[in-house]
């Protein structure tokens, strides 16, 4: 029996032929997040015995912050179902001349507040800042929006009228930090916080330091 033996030329036709009829090349798919369904967005009023108010979200909790370190109206802005939590401090102003441990002027709460956001300049790919002026409400402020897949907190910001009350926000999620897998609910808190400051007011009492 003879053996069969095909060409070289006949081989690699018939290799071009195959390649050719291959109508789906094989491409490995990206890895994918499972979907995330958001809430309907509605809002309600926060009134306390602090010297201030804001609109939040239906679907978010306002808690007391309690640690050794709390001061009076400082409070946490849960979000459960997305495992996030919005950080409030507030404080009162130190006035010129005046004498007050708990106190200082405002200048040292904006440094702070700074330092604060700039901290996360080790993993973040940018920190925007972003001006806020209500001349109507005295209200004015910085918005920092932390940019980077694996930073820890993704905004903050402060309030003042710069003679009375300071107040700090801080956005954290409870999980490890991957923000392109977060970016839809990051984009949908950050809408809330806005919120929050377009209808934030001063009121008249403020609390003991």
């Amino acid at each position: 029996m003879k053996n069969l033996r095909i060409p070289r030329v006949s081989w690699l036709f018939l290799l071009i032929i195959l390649t050719i009829g291959c109508d789906d090349a094989f491409t490995p798919r990206p890895w994918g997040y499972f979907r995330i369904d958001l809430p309907e967005k509605t809002y309600r009023t926060f009134e306390s015995d602090c010297p201030f108010s804001f609109e939040y979200p239906e679907y978010s909790v306002v808690v007391e912050h309690r640690s050794r370190t709390s001061m009076p109206c400082w409070y946490n802005l849960e979000f459960p179902e997305f495992q996030g939590r919005l950080y409030l401090t507030y404080h009162a102003i130190l006035k010129q001349g005046e004498i007050n441990e708990n106190k200082a002027p405002v200048e040292k709460y904006q440094e702070d507040a700074r330092k604060f956001a700039m901290g996360h300049s080790v993993k973040a790919s940018a920190i925007d800042e972003e001006l806020i002026a209500n001349k109507e409400e005295s209200i004015y402020g910085i918005v920092y929006h932390i940019k980077g897949m694996n930073t820890a907190s993704s905004l903050q910001f402060y309030l003042t009228d710069s003679t009375d009350h300071f107040f700090r926000g801080a956005l954290y999620f409870d999980t490890a930090p991957q923000n392109d897998s977060l970016a839809p609910v990051i984009d949908f808190i950050t809408e809330d916080v806005f919120r929050f400051i377009e209808t934030f007011k001063w009121e008249t009492s403020v609390p003991e330091a």
